[in-house]
């Protein structure tokens, strides 16, 4: 983790960031060649640094966690390993690693989550498909007798997996 205090520190110690020692140490190597060549972008750089620096530290923490590939991790004793997915870090077994979701299995959970009702383009959007991939996977759905085809009264076609269906509740805009 980068702290804002070291990196306030090597802008200081940078002759106020003339140096751009600060954007080396937040791994933003070539602007930090830019500002040691250029004097912090003509003093300008050395005065956006002066009040943009702790968002610039947020920022290459954030960066870090993102692109940080998974790295052992002992806890309890066992071998672990840090995946990340959409920002959020979990800890996952060495055994689970690299091991993917399948799109069918992503479209029940999304299922799950809209109280049974899918739509082409939410599942291409929950599973990171096309619109024709799709819609072949509910097609699958609909043939396996797992999911319904369905017209809403506004004309719009909704597939309906009634395991995730509320039971006390009505079908509406059907």
């Amino acid at each position: 983790m980068y702290s804002v205090g070291i990196a306030y520190l090597l802008w200081f110690l940078s002759c106020f960031g003339f140096f751009g020692f600060h954007r080396f140490y937040l791994g933003k190597i070539p602007t930090g060649i830019l500002w040691a060549l250029t004097g912090g972008g003509f003093l300008i750089g050395t005065i956006y640094d002066f009040f943009t620096l702790s968002s610039q530290v947020r920022e290459a923490n954030i960066r870090r966690a993102l692109f940080q590939q998974p790295h052992g991790m002992n806890i309890h004793g066992r071998n672990n390993w840090r995946q990340v997915h959409d920002g959020e870090a979990t800890i996952v077994h060495p055994s689970e690693r690299g091991r993917k979701e399948s799109p069918e299995r992503i479209i029940l959970k999304l299922a799950k989550e809209n109280k049974g009702i899918l739509t082409v383009s939410e599942v291409a959007l929950g599973v990171n498909i096309s619109v024709d991939e799709a819609r072949k996977y509910l097609d699958n759905l609909v043939s396996k007798g797992i999911a319904e085809l369905r017209v809403r009264k506004t004309g719009a076609l909704v597939y309906v997996l009634s395991d995730f269906k509320d039971r006390d509740e009505p079908l509406e805009d059907f």
